[in-house]
């Protein structure tokens, strides 16, 4: 078993409280029976949460929307699921999506995941949403710094040229600015 799923399956077991449904969800491997969970009314998010998770490592594009909901989840280990298999689906809208939330202002607490995920996924919406992402976080006592240290990591491992910018301004920040000098030594030299 993948351990992602181990992991997942262990914490959807506690928040089930030993329910009848989560073992059925477990051990399914009907495709149909899982994304049924993601439409019928009054199923509890433990349920949708497994379901959208299965069938994203499976491949199947009827998890995006609910596995969209959960990368923007203000619990934490909902989001990283959420991204692990986001970056497994294989659905095209999946970086535009990624995108958007990382750069919404209003959800910016929840934007770890989203900037984590585009830097995964390696697309070209990462570069531009998390240099956005990234200006609005070198404001003074701006109080996301994981989610900047996030983008100046990110903007290094993507070694874009266009992150030069804001990761030399990044260096005037005291929490990002190791980060921000090993980002720039990854980005090759122009000539």
């Amino acid at each position: 078993m993948d351990e992602e799923l181990r992991s997942l399956t262990e914490r959807v077991r506690r928040e089930a409280g030993g329910a009848a449904g989560c073992e059925r969800l477990v051990a399914t491997e009907s495709p149909d029976a899982l994304a049924a969970v993601l439409t019928e009314p009054g199923q509890p998010l433990w349920a949708r949460e497994l379901a959208a998770f299965r069938l994203g490592l499976a491949g199947d594009r009827r998890a995006f929307e609910s596995l969209v909901l959960l990368l923007n989840h203000r619990d934490p280990p909902r989001c990283a699921s959420a991204a692990y298999a986001l970056a497994r689906l294989g659905d095209p809208r999946t970086a535009r999506a990624a995108a958007a939330l990382a750069t919404n202002e209003l959800r910016v607490a929840y934007a770890l995941h989203p900037v984590r995920l585009l830097v995964a996924l390696r697309a070209p919406e990462a570069v531009p949403a998390l240099i956005t992402t990234l200006q609005r976080r070198l404001s003074p006592h701006d109080p996301y710094r994981r989610v900047a240290l996030a983008c100046v990591e990110g903007l290094g491992a993507l070694g874009d040229a266009r992150a030069r910018t804001v990761l030399n301004e990044a260096l005037a920040h005291p929490t990002l600015a190791k980060a921000a000098v090993r980002a720039l030594a990854r980005i090759p030299r122009q000539r």
